[in-house]
């Protein structure tokens, strides 16, 4: 992947929480993993990919990150139900920040959202993802994208 494809989704996960919080938000370096156990936190939420790229990206937070998210947003209600819309969102964003980039034919579908380790993100073995740390806070969450071309 090139250093521009992740660049692509290092901005999205920066706009949205400039759009969204009075706080600043820093994101580490990307680095490679292995598909065998998938990169998670608390809650997940994951965007499959088709057209010119295949495979998934998804945005994965603690809990405790995404409630105080919440709080920034001007959102009173912190349950379970918001929880993981709001990480549904986020990953939803990235991705059509993503799609807004390479065109319409860069394929999103709708997020899942998954509680604790997503057991359901069939990451293809020949290929390695791409993590990129995202600090907001006192908190660390992720975005992992696995995409081939």
């Amino acid at each position: 992947m090139s250093e521009e494809t992740l660049q692509v989704f290092i901005d999205g996960v920066i706009n949205y929480f400039h759009h969204t919080s009075e706080k600043e938000v820093k994101v580490g370096s990307p680095y490679l993993i292995e598909n065998n156990s998938p990169a998670a936190f608390d809650y997940t939420g994951i965007i499959g990919i088709s057209g010119p790229y295949r495979g998934s990206v998804y945005f994965t937070a603690p809990k405790a990150l995404l409630t105080h998210l919440l709080l920034a947003i001007g959102e009173k209600d912190t349950s379970m139900e918001y929880i993981m819309d709001l990480v549904g969102e986020v990953a939803n964003t990235i991705a059509g920040n993503a799609r807004s980039k390479f065109g319409q034919d860069f394929l999103i579908s709708v997020p899942v959202v998954v509680e604790g380790a997503p057991s359901n993100i069939h990451l293809p073995k020949d290929l390695r993802s791409y993590v990129i740390p995202v600090y907001w806070r006192a908190y660390s969450s992720a975005v992992v994208i696995c995409l081939e071309a």
